[in-house]
């Protein structure tokens, strides 16, 4: 109808994925960013030329950047991601736009079809609500048997963590050894913010999930997965019916 008033709003531009790229912020970016690639180069020279050393992207805002760097440096490092099977809509679409825009073919695992056909046989298709064992059943299922399969013959693999993510990854070194799977972890962002993230995001045009934008700053599987209010925790939105000191997964707990 003519001159109709809509009740339609939209949404509120997202502040954390569009911050002011001022002097000060890029210059620190910057540096941050050749610090993450002479990272990258001593762990390519030492792991690398066996081709022994991959990358775990899982589409998130810091893998992006990774994402980034290892694909427009042409570093010899593996990139590979997990289908969970119940990942958003927008992280597939993702998944194109990455192939497209770095001419590449990304290598990814999948859940073994026989164990989630038994877990939703036995016990329902979305039992990871029931529980925490149930949730971790799930994820371990469906991310960490396939990470272990990922990286079996590797003797390091590359992540995006970020010590300011979660309490369960305060102090966060950018070498460690992974005991869980027995190598090398490096995380050559370790002491980034989340807006240094997305202010390499903006300087270089990376391509990034969708959702970010909606209010999700850690994205995971569809059901798992929700948007933040602003001034939430950035891991607010992940498994949030669950004890924040204890929202892992499964790929990164450390043991003991």
């Amino acid at each position: 109808m003519s001159g109709a008033v809509s009740m339609l709003r939209p949404a509120a531009k997202n502040p954390a994925t569009h911050p002011e790229l001022t002097p000060d912020l890029v210059e620190i970016v910057s540096a941050k960013t050749d610090a993450a690639l002479e990272l990258l180069r001593a762990a390519v020279a030492e792991f690398g030329a066996a081709g022994e050393i991959t990358f775990a992207n899982s589409f998130g805002a810091e893998d992006m950047v990774l994402t980034d760097l290892i694909l427009r440096e042409k570093l010899p490092i593996e990139v590979f991601s997990l289908d969970t099977g119940r990942l958003p809509a927008e992280t597939y679409t993702l998944m194109g736009e990455v192939e497209q825009h770095y001419d590449t073919k990304l290598k990814v695992f999948f859940p073994k079809s026989d164990a989630v056909e038994n877990y939703v046989r036995t016990h329902g298709i979305n039992a990871f609500y029931e529980s925490i064992e149930m949730r971790k059943a799930c994820c371990h299922m469906r991310k960490v048997e396939p990470l272990q399969r990922a990286l079996a013959g590797k003797k390091a693999w590359i992540t995006g963590l970020r010590a300011a993510q979660a309490a369960t990854r305060v102090g966060l070194p950018t070498r460690e050894f992974d005991e869980g799977n027995q190598l090398v972890k490096f995380n050559p962002l370790s002491d980034w913010t989340e807006t240094e993230v997305w202010a390499y995001i903006r300087m270089h045009e990376t391509p990034y999930n969708a959702l970010h934008d909606q209010f999700y700053p850690s994205i995971g599987c569809a059901p798992c997965t929700r948007a933040i209010a602003v001034g939430e925790d950035v891991r607010a939105g992940r498994w949030w019916w669950e004890d924040p000191t204890s929202k892992e997964c499964g790929l990164h707990v450390k043991k003991g």
